[in-house]
């Protein structure tokens, strides 16, 4: 999953579809934003695999795909929106390297505002180049 999130962040929400990512690069914040279609969509493609995939014997592997949509959404809302982005206020601080790292880049990833120039596409992965000095 990791990899098709890298690919749709970089080619389709930076690519054709920056009018609803857009939002989430904003300064300003509300409590929805377009970028939160996204979530809709993929969660309608989890929910769709899933029922066809408990139903068609020969599509079973789509059941395995939805349920891995699934659990990656619940692994990006946790990390995203609420360690990330603080989108429900939980104080939250770390010394695991793994998370300082991703939460780096993620903040790296947002210092630009524009659908060009951006770095730091993953959600659950982060290169070595984004972990502190000091780890």
């Amino acid at each position: 999953m990791e990899l098709f999130a890298w690919f749709s962040h970089k080619y389709i929400m930076h690519g054709f579809m920056w009018r609803w990512h857009e939002s989430h690069h904003s300064k300003v914040k509300t409590l929805l934003e377009k970028n939160d279609l996204f979530g809709i969509i993929f969660g309608f493609f989890s929910c769709l695999f899933i029922v066809l995939g408990s139903k068609y014997e020969s599509a079973q592997i789509l059941f395995w795909i939805g349920i891995g949509i699934s659990v990656y959404g619940v692994l990006y809302f946790i990390f995203h929106d609420i360690i990330v982005h603080q989108r429900i206020k939980l104080s939250f601080s770390s010394k695991n390297k793994y998370l300082k790292r991703i939460i780096k880049a993620h903040h790296i990833h947002h210092k630009t505002h524009t659908k060009e120039g951006a770095e730091a596409f993953g959600f659950l992965y982060a290169e070595k180049k984004y972990a502190s000095k000091k780890d």
